[in-house]
């Protein structure tokens, strides 16, 4: 027991040593390309920091568990959802009125999406095929 734990320690540690470094150098990357923060950050970190819920949800799929594969999903959004309000309460200021057009778009999308995978999780098509109608949907709303 106390082996696990002293891993588990040892990789959460490595893990947010990794997600600041990863965060340093992408403000340095966008800066040095020219682009806005908000938008590397919604696309190239998110990607990034994406990587290990990708890889599990493909493999999962891969291996037939579609509940795993949501499971991840969800987890990993409640998990960001339960960081940012855990951030936003340090502020002790409102951030809506400072977070400015971009972030607020870029919020409304991530709703639409979530409301669109749950949608999906509720109603399910009768005879599955490769792209469901909320995988459509969700592309569209991406491009």
């Amino acid at each position: 027991m106390l082996r696990v734990a002293t891993v588990f320690g040892v990789s959460s540690a490595v893990t947010l040593l990794a997600g600041v470094a990863l965060e340093i150098s992408g403000n340095e990357l966008a800066d040095r390309a020219g682009i806005n923060g908000i938008v590397f950050g919604a696309t190239v970190l998110a990607l990034a920091t994406a990587l290990p819920e990708i890889s599990s949800g493909i493999e999962a799929v891969r291996l037939g568990d579609h509940q795993l594969a949501i499971a991840t999903y969800s987890a990993e959004m409640r998990f960001n959802y339960a960081c940012s309000w855990w951030q936003i309460s340090l502020r002790r200021e409102p951030v809506l009125p400072t977070a400015g057009a971009a972030n607020g778009w870029l919020a409304g999308l991530s709703l639409a999406l979530t409301a669109v995978y749950l949608g999906g999780v509720i109603v399910r098509p009768s005879r599955p095929k490769r792209l469901g109608p909320d995988s459509i949907l969700a592309i569209l709303i991406y491009v």
